[in-house]
């Protein structure tokens, strides 16, 4: 698992004097943009903000508004004022792309957090790439949005625009495997995704490392998301001798499954990736729940040092909603374009320069800090240096932390 306008409306405007840039938006007395406050700069967010991803998809835009107030606090760029604007993109494709679309058009927008899914990045990567604008995923976990579709042969970035922080499913499928291999001990796994890029892909990846193991495959099948009846499928999986189950796909369609699969009677755990890892799973599986399991990307927020601050300003930001699975994420995300926009602007003497947005994509790279979920950097395809993953398992009806460490291949 897993957005600007030229004009900024400042007092300037109540004088009626509105000068305009190139990129972001600018108080006519700042005619260097140096000045508190003197220029705006936008950072977009797309994300699933209704329907049933809506609870990871508030969690990213939250966070990300929480970086925006911080960095303007803590006037982390010198005559720089941020805000955010928040599209949603209802986990469908077509809507995140009109989405990149309306945010390019917004010339104050200088970076994009975002998207939860990774069929949704598959559509909004080339426009934000034709416009040289930054984006910088927290969810996305398949390895062809930044590695091309050969990436097990031969690794080729297709967008030097796209950025991700969360580590991606060409590790997250093979460290699932080892731990039901070598620590749950289960040897026969019935495979099943929902037909999206994200969960084919990490169901591929799990496989293909479980068979390497010594696993054996004792079924495969693919899921409609759109339908919750999922009870010839678990019929199928009683019958084949499964002891586990390895689903790809996200907790809409992951818990219902697993309580018609325990229904069924196999009373066998269901393991997933970060897609799963949503209080919103157990609520869906019910009480059948308990010893299902699931990958996540880094170290549990709540038990970092370096998470301290952020988990405290979150709940005093009085969202209504969690963080999520992402939110660290989605503010390291937030802050990596705030780093980059620090260096643009302190390379071009105090202000932004008209082709901010190539600048800031280029800084992007080079961009490195200690962020909520532990060192934020990005490698020469874009992906995130930090590889740490974690295994969740339902205990007493809550997700609780088991084992986080890093694949070895």
């Amino acid at each position: 698992m897993r957005q600007r306008s030229l004009i900024a409306i400042t007092a300037a405007l109540a004088a009626g004097a509105l000068t305009l840039t190139a990129c972001g938006s600018r108080d006519s007395s700042d005619k260097g943009g140096s000045s508190s406050g003197g220029t705006t700069v936008t950072i977009g967010v797309d994300a699933p903000l209704t329907g049933d991803l809506s609870a990871l998809g508030l969690g990213i835009k939250n966070s990300v508004d929480l970086a925006v107030k911080t960095a303007n606090k803590e006037k982390l760029v010198d005559g720089i004022t941020f805000k955010m604007v928040a599209k949603d993109d209802q986990k469908q494709a077509s809507a995140g792309q009109q989405n990149a679309t309306a945010l390019v058009a917004d010339k104050s927008v200088l970076g994009v957090v975002g998207p939860l899914n990774s069929a949704v990045a598959q559509a909004m990567q080339k426009v934000f790439d034709d416009a040289k604008l930054v984006e910088v995923s927290p969810a996305n976990t398949n390895p062809t949005l930044t590695q091309g579709t050969n990436w097990q042969t031969k690794k080729v970035r297709p967008f030097k625009s796209y950025f991700r922080t969360a580590t991606t499913d060409a590790i997250q499928g093979p460290f699932a495997a080892q731990y039901v291999y070598n620590t749950s001990k289960k040897t026969k796994v019935f495979v099943i995704d929902n037909k999206g890029t994200y969960g084919v892909g990490l169901a591929a990846t799990f496989s293909d490392e479980f068979k390497k193991l010594g696993g054996k495959i004792v079924g495969t099948q693919h899921i409609n998301p759109d339908t919750k009846d999922y009870s010839s499928v678990a019929t199928q999986v009683k019958n084949s001798g499964a002891d586990v189950v390895y689903f790809g796909g996200e907790y809409p369609n992951g818990g219902p499954l697993s309580k018609q699969i325990k229904a069924a009677g196999a009373n066998i755990p269901v393991v997933g990736g970060d897609g799963n890892y949503d209080p919103t799973y157990i609520k869906l599986a019910g009480p059948g729940s308990n010893g299902d399991l699931a990958t996540s990307v880094g170290a549990p927020v709540d038990t970092l040092p370096s998470a301290k601050k952020f988990v405290e300003d979150y709940k005093a930001g009085g969202y209504s909603e969690a963080y999520g699975a992402y939110g660290g994420y989605s503010y390291d995300s937030a802050m990596a374009i705030v780093q980059a926009v620090k260096k643009v602007v302190a390379d071009n003497g105090g202000k932004l320069p008209s082709d901010a947005r190539a600048k800031i994509t280029a800084a992007m790279q080079n961009v490195s800090f200690d962020g909520v979920s532990g060192k934020v950097s990005f490698d020469e395809f874009g992906d995130a240096t930090n590889k740490q993953l974690t295994v969740y398992a339902v205990k007493n009806g809550a997700w609780a932390a088991v084992k986080s460490g890093t694949y070895t291949g």
